[in-house]
């Protein structure tokens, strides 16, 4: 699946990203032990000492391809390369293509796309020398578009591990896990990991996020906290599978004793939740810029009614309150491409295009009687995509409270 999934955007993908950005030449230059971020999109492959991936653009509608140093089976029998070399040819291999802007991997903000090292920087500006030396440019808008533009397959592979995170994170709250007077919040958390570990697969933020919500914010999350009656209960995690990491969330409710559902103020939150959904959906279009939709985005909540605000500052009244962070996922939770949110500044710049794969999240604040008139936060996350027609949900989106017994 990985092989297709390059294939596909080396021959799609990344001459609309290198013409876009302006670049007719990208080197992403790898060594040994030192794993650069774009490894596993690259096709991966073995380096000893130093190595070079170099892509240049000599017209036409494909992308010249070359691994210079970088060998291996799974790399030499992919189709994905048309030259193999070694890496010490790499100053004559640039001379003989006479590139005007080389693209390499530093960037400010995008982590993916700032694998060049220091001394990596220094060791290409040497040996290419003058004037290849001084052509070098950043290619952070050509690996972010490389990277989030989605192909097929992509979709796919993604959708199978965001199917998997759901799946495991209601099984979690439920009481197939969950016994409330003994289970912990780290139990449910371990339960998580060796259910990725059974698997083979990751988890993308590390330790999976059960945690509880009261009246004052998060009371406790993965930790020896027992789980009790009453109380909500959150889980925020990701999972890793074939290069893709995800980011959802679930809630759920731990009935007291004598209840059959959870109370209507707590009920009530989640619904006025839920619907915060649809009025962003209907804003988010392709062909704007991320902050200009962010903007609408803001307009649309205040019109339907809802209160918008920074995060974890909800107004002292009886409305619903939201605060979003529509940040891009796909290679990884927090991924690269045009972001809807305020702490991904150069990202919201970008313009928003079809099949951006980003994750559909958001906070509803809720007054509850139980608690005195202060508010609940529902987290929702989902992972969604841009088309043509409006959102479109990876995998099924959250539409119920869980109950836990």
């Amino acid at each position: 699946m990985q092989r297709q999934i390059r294939l596909d955007k080396f021959e799609q993908i990344l001459p609309l990203a290198m013409r876009n950005a302006g670049i007719d030449m990208w080197i992403v230059a790898v060594k040994e032990n030192h794993r650069e971020p774009l490894w596993e999109d690259l096709g991966r492959g073995y380096v000893t000492g130093i190595g070079y991936y170099v892509f240049t653009d000599r017209g036409g509608d494909r992308i010249e391809r070359a691994a210079l140093g970088p060998s291996g089976y799974m790399l030499q029998q992919s189709g994905a390369y048309d030259i193999f070399g070694a890496a010490s040819t790499i100053a004559a291999f640039v001379k003989g293509r006479d590139p005007k802007r080389i693209g390499v991997n530093m960037s400010d903000e995008i982590g993916p796309a700032d694998g060049l090292s220091h001394s990596m920087h220094q060791h290409l500006v040497r040996t290419l020398g003058q004037p290849y030396a001084t052509r070098l440019v950043s290619a952070e808008r050509l690996v972010s578009e490389f990277r989030s533009r989605r192909v097929a397959a992509e979709i796919v592979a993604f959708g199978e591990a965001a199917g998997i995170a759901i799946q495991l994170a209601e099984r979690a709250l439920s009481n197939e896990v969950i016994t409330p007077g003994r289970t912990t919040l780290e139990d449910v958390a371990w339960w998580m990991q060796d259910q990725l570990l059974a698997r083979g697969l990751g988890s993308e933020f590390d330790m999976p996020s059960v945690y509880i919500t009261g009246p004052d914010g998060i009371v406790a999350t993965s930790t020896a906290r027992i789980v009790q009656p009453g109380e909500v209960l959150m889980i925020d995690w990701g999972v890793q599978l074939m290069n893709f990491g995800t980011d959802v969330k679930r809630v759920a409710y731990v009935l007291k004793p004598g209840e059959t559902a959870p109370p209507p103020g707590i009920q009530r939150a989640f619904d006025q939740a839920i619907a915060v959904r649809d009025v962003l959906k209907k804003v988010i279009k392709p062909g704007v810029r991320a902050d200009d939709t962010m903007k609408n985005m803001d307009a649309a909540l205040r019109a339907a009614g809802y209160g918008v605000v920074e995060f974890n500052r909800p107004n002292p009244d009886d409305k619903t309150d939201v605060v979003y962070g529509f940040h891009p996922v796909g290679n990884t939770g927090h991924d690269i491409g045009p972001s809807l949110t305020t702490w991904q500044p150069l990202q919201a710049t970008l313009t928003m295009y079809l099949q951006h794969l980003f994750s559909f999240e958001y906070f509803a604040y809720t007054p509850l009687p139980e608690w005195g008139g202060k508010k609940l936060r529902i987290p929702i996350e989902d992972d969604a995509l841009l088309m043509e027609h409006g959102i479109q949900f990876v995998h099924p989106a959250n539409y119920r409270l869980l109950v836990i017994k």
